[in-house]
């Protein structure tokens, strides 16, 4: 647990790197997205 409250101060402590790991995370995934091809179509 304590790992866990050392990566909680991190964030409290520096917001900033909150959203840049979000930003990160969106990108890998649209980075998967269009990794998967054409054939990965969702919707009509």
């Amino acid at each position: 647990m304590s790992q866990k409250d050392a990566v909680r101060g991190k964030l409290a402590d520096h917001p900033r790197l909150l959203g840049v790991l979000f930003t990160l995370s969106l990108l890998v995934l649209q980075f998967g997205t269009v990794l998967a091809g054409s054939g990965a179509n969702s919707g009509p």
